[in-house]
């Protein structure tokens, strides 16, 4: 509910209250203003007690913690203007109704009549407390909210920036050891390069980035790998035209394809990396499956911290929009790791 609306609802309410007068006075020679202002003490008690509460006693002793003192203000203000009320409601009945028989009230009746408008005053500050409570209560849900949403920014924008460059200093080398026999290849390659870096830098510093420049970010890569590849590593990458209006987190699907690489190239067994990227309307789909050649337990650097990077990510910004299947395959030769994220 806006600030507006309920300051709406409280004028409309509290109109209400001040206009019930009337349906108790004698109306037969009109309505006098005289009675209609003594009557109408009854709502402006209420309201006195209900903003006492709901301006004062709620802020700055109940939520501070001074509720010994918030409960004592209100029973002496409660009981107080309860007791005033009702003496005050006697008077002017007698004042307007001279003359007219009226039964005499005992003391347990009169009690009675007192503790009814005690209960009354109570409720107005029950119901002010409760307002205000319920009003903080959602400021600090809200803050808590914001905070969760900036803790998670920063940690998605932490694990962007983690992107492991390792992949970098082997294309360097690779780059350097094709100038000295194809030039013009390493000349392409570096430009592949350049346009990888471009992205990595620029693009992932945004929270969505088109599924076609993410997709061209990695055959970049791929080009780039296959430079120290030999021609019987048997490397696909496969996308279709429907890429151009798809958006997806970017650098996210990286790692999975360094992995691939990192463990489906065997320099004696033949190998393979099939890459797949696929989206509609409905959803994106990235399919990697490679030959699976795990490395051995002296070679295990960095073993898991990409794919606990990649599952971190997919939590932070697809939540509950995602379902990543993985894992090798029965025989244990092929790895497979397909990531399907549905369109809000």
């Amino acid at each position: 509910m806006s600030k507006q609306t309920g300051i709406l609802l409280q004028v409309a309410i509290w109109l209400v209250l001040f206009l019930s007068p009337l349906s108790f006075m004698n109306h037969g020679n009109g309505v006098e203003l005289l009675q209609f202002l003594m009557l109408s003490v009854s709502p402006l008690l209420l309201m006195v007690v209900f903003y006492a509460n709901y301006l004062w006693l709620t802020p700055h002793l109940f939520v501070k913690g001074e509720k010994r003192y918030y409960w004592l203000v209100n029973i002496v203000l409660c009981v107080g203007l309860g007791a005033e009320l009702h003496f005050w409601m006697s008077f002017a009945h007698d004042y307007f109704y001279q003359g007219e028989p009226r039964p005499a009230l005992n003391v347990w009746q009169t009690v009675l009549f007192i503790l009814r408008d005690i209960f009354n005053m109570a409720i107005a500050a029950a119901i002010a407390t409760t307002i205000q409570l319920s009003m903080r209560w959602n400021q600090s849900e809200k803050a808590r909210q914001e905070a969760e949403v900036a803790r998670a920014d920063a940690e998605l924008s932490n694990l962007r920036n983690q992107i492991n460059p390792h992949f970098l200093l082997n294309t360097l080398n690779n780059i350097y050891a094709l100038t000295a026999i194809d030039s013009e290849r390493a000349q392409e390659a570096i430009q592949q390069l350049s346009k990888l870096l471009r992205h990595m830098l620029y693009e992932n510093q945004q929270q969505e980035v088109a599924l076609s420049e993410e997709v061209q970010f990695l055959e970049n890569y791929v080009s780039l790998m296959r430079i120290r590849l030999p021609q019987s590593v048997d490397v696909t990458f496969t996308s279709h035209s429907s890429l151009v209006t798809s958006k997806v987190a970017p650098l996210l699907f990286i790692s999975l394809v360094e992995n691939a690489f990192k463990h489906g190239i065997s320099p004696t067994e033949p190998s393979f990396v099939h890459i797949s990227i696929e989206a509609d309307e409905h959803q994106v789909v990235c399919d990697i499956q490679n030959s699976n050649h795990p490395k051995t337990a002296q070679d295990r650097s960095g073993h898991g911290i990409g794919l606990q990077q990649v599952q971190r990510r997919l939590d932070l910004a697809y939540p509950g929009r995602y379902q990543w299947e993985k894992g090798p395959s029965a025989d244990g030769r092929t790895y497979r790791s397909r990531i399907v994220i549905h369109n809000s």
